[in-house]
């Protein structure tokens, strides 16, 4: 067996070099220190996107698009198809679970100042990523075309309609028209398994190179310490192993929610029918959704609706570029701002999602 594994492992290498990829992961470190386990998240991330790209090529198989056959084909999928509700619970759960580590590895990368120079560019990328996980969350949501997904569309375009100037076409553009029909749909399949993914793919392999290229970023109270003090691991195979072991315990929490907790399917969607009570997004726009109904309907002469869209959309932007202004972490030095600026945003997300949830 190893003669089998040893001539395998020429025949490939001779081909692609394969003793250089080793020699050089070798050579790369990753630091060690008491932020260590946050490093994990973003491999974490990785691997559920993984996932997420394999249960949806199997759904793909059997899922028909159009409003006429895509509550059937879900339906078929859960009843008719060998697996299929636990691909299919697999393939939920695992959306929920990519933006949730996406998101504590934002804020990891944030409260560490990861995104310093020179790693400006890194944390765009990622940004642009995790906004696109949003995006394959919103487009996903709806493809089941059940009554929940068709209503929570409904009021999510129908928010982004009415951003000022440019909410209205940004609004058609979404439907396919001026109504959520199955048009809407069409696009949203269209975005969910071409567009997105593409981008994100994109994406993903210059966040990689640039990771790879730079290494991981050291918290800031390390950077004056002698580098004969600083502790570091192998990436290849200390820091890989552990990474591994972390995908492990995700898979199996993913195996324990899809089986125990299978996603349930609801009632078909009727456009021509009521909104049923206690529509809410996903748990992840919740604490959005929530803000937006505290907001008064007039401040001064501003529909409050729409202040508040506003203050989310520049909020995300400085969010955004936050290496180009935060210029006291650059030069290494301690930025309290910043700190209290994040503590303020997970407690904020935290309390508003939680009070959705409930209320």
């Amino acid at each position: 067996m190893n003669t089998f594994w040893s001539r395998l492992y020429s025949w490939v290498d001779e081909r692609v070099k394969l003793g250089g990829l080793v020699e050089y992961m070798g050579k790369k470190y990753v630091p060690v220190n008491r932020h260590s386990i946050w490093y994990y998240f973003g491999g974490v991330s990785l691997f559920l996107f993984i996932i997420q790209v394999v249960t949806g090529i199997l759904l793909l198989l059997y899922y028909k698009s159009g409003e006429l056959l895509a509550f059937e084909s879900i339906q078929f999928i859960m009843a008719k198809v060998r697996f299929g509700w636990l691909i299919r619970s697999l393939h939920s759960w695992t959306a929920n679970l990519f933006v949730l580590t996406a998101m504590i590895h934002m804020f990891s990368v944030y409260f560490g100042k990861a995104y310093r120079k020179p790693r400006e560019i890194t944390w765009i990328t990622g940004m642009v990523m995790f906004f696109l996980a949003l995006g394959f969350g919103f487009s996903g949501y709806l493809l089941p075309w059940n009554e929940l997904a068709f209503f929570a569309t409904k009021v999510g375009t129908d928010i982004a309609g009415a951003v000022p100037i440019v909410g209205k076409p940004i609004m058609v553009f979404l439907r396919g028209g001026e109504d959520v029909t199955g048009a809407t749909l069409s696009r949203f399949f269209g975005f969910h398994v071409a567009l997105l993914p593409g981008i994100f793919t994109v994406f993903l392999g210059i966040h990689l190179l640039l990771v790879q290229r730079q290494g991981m970023s050291e918290p800031l109270s390390h950077g004056d310490s002698p580098e004969t003090e600083r502790k570091t691991m192998p990436f290849f195979p200390n820091f890989l192993l552990r990474d591994m072991l972390f995908w492990l315990i995700v898979l199996n929490l993913l195996a324990i929610l899809a089986v125990f907790f299978p996603w349930e399917l609801g009632k078909k969607a009727d456009a021509f029918a009521s909104a049923p009570a206690g529509i809410k997004p996903e748990w992840y726009f919740l604490f959005m959704f929530q803000t937006l109904k505290y907001i008064p309907g007039k401040i001064l002469f501003i529909d409050g609706e729409v202040l508040g869209i506003l203050i989310f959309g520049l909020a995300g932007f400085l969010w955004f570029i936050v290496p180009f202004w935060d210029r006291k972490s650059s030069r290494g030095e301690s930025n309290r701002l910043i700190n209290y600026v994040g503590i303020f945003v997970v407690f904020y997300m935290i309390i508003l999602t939680i009070v959705g949830w409930i209320v």
